[in-house]
């Protein structure tokens, strides 16, 4: 075999189900347990096998059962969560799925480069994918936790796709993403000469309400007339992705500016 051909070859078993194994696929408050099952079954065929429900209002069931379709272990192993930031714990990229642009607008990735962005980030810790409700998908809120938007071109004239089709396409090009990556890349070194940790999701989401309440006592933002600028903000602070070194910094900056440090203490 020549050495062309060695480069050629897509990654062994192991390292891509690694890869895969990183992935997350987060379903917020999915209205039917049917759909549950079948989004299983679309993970399992390109084998993915991290599935996490936030609020769903039925749990998985019968139904679920049947449309998995052998993916019970999937449904089985699935974690339920209370909140958003609960089921991103852990998670150092975020992509949501929204089908239409917003009023503040997020980078915004087609399948095959989120696919590709979530398998090199894999390499290095946890990553998620967002798929929101049937009806209305994600909300701005929720779409404030992501650094990336996903957007399936679908025909302008009839642009819905249900869940676990979405599903499907965007599993499909993780799949195809990890046959065709190679080692993964060294991640940044930061300052010391070492790699540097990111700020997972949930500690950004410990930052962003850090935050927002030095925003509000300081006497810059109004608790009731803020919603755009904390959007605004969180796309900026997830733009830039701090790493946890960063993240603390920021932070000791809003308590400094809350006067919860003394500025004499610089001169003792």
């Amino acid at each position: 075999m020549s050495s062309d051909e060695r480069q050629a070859r897509p990654p062994g078993g192991d390292e891509m189900q690694g890869r895969l194994a990183a992935v997350r696929l987060v379903l917020v408050e999915t209205s039917l347990s049917a759909n549950i099952g079948a989004v299983a079954r679309a993970m399992k065929t390109m084998g993915l096998r991290r599935l996490a429900l936030v609020r769903p209002r039925q749990l998985p069931g019968a139904d679920a059962l049947a449309r998995a379709a052998g993916a019970d272990d999937l449904l089985a192993a699935a974690g339920v969560h209370e909140t958003l930031a609960d089921a991103l714990t852990g998670c150092r990229l975020v992509v949501g799925s929204s089908a239409r642009l917003r009023s503040v607008r997020w980078p915004q990735l087609e399948p095959r480069a989120c696919a590709e962005r979530l398998l090199a980030e894999a390499a290095h810790g946890d990553v998620a994918l967002l798929l929101g409700r049937e009806s209305s998908g994600l909300t701005n809120d929720e779409l404030g936790c992501c650094h990336y938007l996903v957007h399936i071109p679908t025909n302008p004239d009839f642009s819905s796709l249900n869940v676990a089709a979405a599903a499907q396409v965007l599993a499909y090009e993780l799949r195809r993403a990890a046959l065709a990556a190679g080692p993964p890349a060294q991640q940044p070194a930061g300052d010391g000469g070492t790699e540097a940790a990111l700020a997972t999701a949930d500690e950004m989401e410990g930052f962003y309400g850090h935050l927002e309440r030095t925003l509000v006592a300081i006497g810059y933002a109004d608790p009731d007339q803020s919603a755009r600028l904390k959007r605004r903000l969180r796309r900026l602070f997830n733009r830039a992705r701090p790493d946890r070194t960063e993240l603390n910094i920021l932070r000791g900056i809003l308590a400094a500016a809350e006067g919860r440090k003394d500025p004499a203490r610089f001169r003792r």
